[in-house]
């Protein structure tokens, strides 16, 4: 146990300094991105700064297993330099049994990367569209989903409106047993419309079996009126619409399931946001999966030579894999392969091969 802790002790702090590294890196180039990307927009350096502190954990989520396999390479090649391997070795140790210590970190990571840094990635990154949605003046998220069904805001001509419906067709182009609420630019209502089915046709929602009501008249009852089609102004588009709720990343793993339910019941499809909940579960299959690669090519002692060539190999695999699972993660969103071969399907393999070629150095 005192050895199993030492080199879970070693990699945990090598993966924490390799971490460090990268963030300030990460913060450096994103802030010089925010300095470009809002030039001549007259935001302070104190808010750029904001911003870069609230894009980054994103991105340093995204790359945890190029850290771990770094982390990896970095603590054995230290280990095979200062022959504890070796001494590891003489000891009685094999290899698979060295490694069960910084597999057993690698997953403590991932579960805690899953379990907490993702919540906390979800809420930067909203915060983050906030900010710059408020430095744009541009309009926020135009849909929202929940238990009532779904509620859509547009605006135009000095007016919003607020539209509810139960349900919708899977690209939110067609509303089921809609409302539209129309409010002034003083924020005051003006008319409130009841229909059927409300269809997105270019610039114009087409209402059927649509119930009228004007709130500037001293009896909306008295004066409402009824239509088989109705026309109103339309300032969103489907694409606008999907773009609304189609990035899965800013909703929290445990808020996740419900929002699909909800997602399912209000008739859209739910099926890129399983396959992001089933990739977010496999991330610590995943990390482990990378310290046996970045182990399985540098294990060897450094009296053997190649070393840069080993380190070279296991970083090449490494990027392959992780290549490898965000093509799988298209393939599964676009229906092409199952949900759980395409989020377990990448660590599983990635697991067996670094295994494979550790029992074979080991035993030959």
């Amino acid at each position: 146990m005192i050895l199993h802790r030492y080199f879970a002790r070693r990699f945990l702090t090598t993966f924490l300094m390799v971490a460090a590294i990268f963030f300030g890196i990460l913060m450096l180039l994103d802030l010089v991105e925010q300095v470009r990307r809002f030039d001549g927009d007259g935001v302070s350096f104190a808010r750029l700064l904001g911003l870069t502190a609230l894009s980054v954990p994103e991105t340093l989520y995204r790359i945890l297993p190029l850290l771990v396999i770094m982390a990896t390479l970095a603590l054995f090649l230290n280990l095979a330099r200062t022959s504890e391997l070796v001494v590891t070795r003489a000891s009685g140790r094999s290899a698979l049994r060295s490694l069960t210590a910084p597999v057993a970190v690698a997953l403590v990571v991932g579960g805690l990367g899953v379990a907490v840094l993702n919540p906390i990635v979800a809420a930067t990154s909203q915060q983050y569209d906030r900010q710059v949605t408020l430095i744009q003046g541009g309009d926020r998220a135009a849909l929202t989903i929940s238990e009532d069904g779904l509620w859509l805001r547009q605006g135009g001509n000095g007016q919003q409106t607020v539209i509810r419906a139960v349900r919708a067709n899977p690209d939110g182009t067609i509303l089921y047993g809609v409302s539209f609420l129309g409010f002034t630019s003083f924020g005051a209502p003006s008319y409130r419309i009841e229909a059927e089915e409300a269809r997105l046709d270019g610039a114009e929602w087409r209402l059927t079996d649509a119930k009228e009501w004007r709130f500037d008249s001293p009896n909306p009852e008295q004066g409402a009126r009824t239509h088989e089609d109705l026309v109103v102004d339309a300032t969103l588009t489907a694409t606008q619409i999907l773009d609304s709720f189609a990035n899965p990343s800013g909703v929290p793993v445990w808020d996740l399931p419900r929002f699909i339910d909800q997602l399912e019941s209000a008739g859209f499809s739910a099926r890129k946001h399983r396959v992001w909940l089933q990739m977010e579960l496999s991330m610590p299959l995943l990390l482990a999966a990378m310290v046996l690669v970045g182990a399985g090519f540098t294990m060897r002692h450094t009296r053997f030579g190649r070393t840069g060539l080993m380190v070279l190999l296991a970083l090449g695999l490494g990027f392959a894999l992780f290549f490898i699972r965000n093509f799988a993660q298209i393939l599964g969103e676009t229906g092409q392969i199952p949900i759980l071969l395409a989020a377990w399907g990448p660590p599983v393999a990635a697991i067996l091969l670094p295994l494979g070629l550790l029992l074979h150095w080991e035993d030959g």
